[in-house]
């Protein structure tokens, strides 16, 4: 049995996220009834994260078990001719079995994109938020700077979600100017349900002066949902990186 690490881009507007549900089309369902096309087996593929329904992809890791003798680096070409132009795998390469894409990675990065001005672009408005009203970018940025480091983030976290810690380490939170356009970064060892747009939410709510200019603070100090501001919409996000002791995939998409 060999294990085949694949990085895979999707647009995830049609679907109802990266994991297989009964609600809907899901992106893992789809790959992997590509690799049965190609191989012949009912693979599990195992995804870095989860994105939710609407939310983009420019590099997901995901691993599939297989006993096909195709050359590894081939999967990628063979899986598109039988992907919709949505779906496209990035790159294929064999792993050690020890491998896994979620429970190796050590860092991911998301982005989130803010189209600014009095007009919506039509041609932006599936993969980022139409934001008219003014927008305090260093005040935004004040805000991402609270991010980094340690910090419990329960107050990021959609209400009625259960887990053992809440607890992430955040290595990068921030707001840049391209064009039109504002990005925000983040990267770290973690992500709670929906801790990313609850995060932009609160800085554009802020950013805007519709909630109060110390919501992140108070946010992270009283661990209350309540204190943050609202979840933003998932077209937006967009999983960028994931990173691993020995894989990149910003250096491999680099090439």
């Amino acid at each position: 049995m060999r294990r085949i690490r694949t990085i895979i881009a999707y647009d995830g507007t049609d679907y109802v996220g990266w994991q297989t549900q009964p609600n809907g089309v899901a992106v893992q369902q789809v790959v992997e009834q590509a690799i049965l096309e190609v191989t012949g087996e009912h693979a599990s593929l195992q995804g870095s994260g989860r994105t939710d329904s609407g939310v983009h992809a420019r590099a997901q890791v995901a691993h599939f078990d297989t006993e096909a003798r195709m050359a590894a680096d081939k999967f990628a070409i063979a899986l598109n001719t039988h992907l919709p132009a949505d779906i496209r795998v990035l790159f294929s390469e064999e792993v050690d079995p020890a491998f896994h894409a979620r429970f190796s990675a050590k860092e991911k990065q998301y982005r989130y994109f803010v189209q600014t001005g009095p007009h919506a672009d039509v041609f932006a408005r599936r993969y980022a938020l139409h934001a008219y009203m003014p927008l305090d970018l260093d005040r935004m940025n004040e805000a991402a700077a609270l991010v980094v480091g340690t910090h419990d983030f329960s107050a990021f976290m959609s209400t009625g979600r259960e887990v053992e810690s809440a607890v992430r380490t955040v290595s990068l939170s921030r707001w840049e100017k391209q064009g039109k356009f504002l990005v925000y970064s983040v990267q770290g060892n973690g992500f709670l349900y929906n801790m990313v747009r609850i995060l932009v939410g609160t800085m554009l709510g802020m950013g805007s002066d519709r909630i109060p200019k110390d919501s992140m603070e108070q946010a992270l100090s009283t661990l209350s949902r309540k204190a943050a501001g609202p979840t933003a919409p998932p077209h937006g996000l967009v999983l960028w990186r994931v990173k691993y002791p020995d894989f990149d995939t910003e250096e491999v998409l680099a090439q």
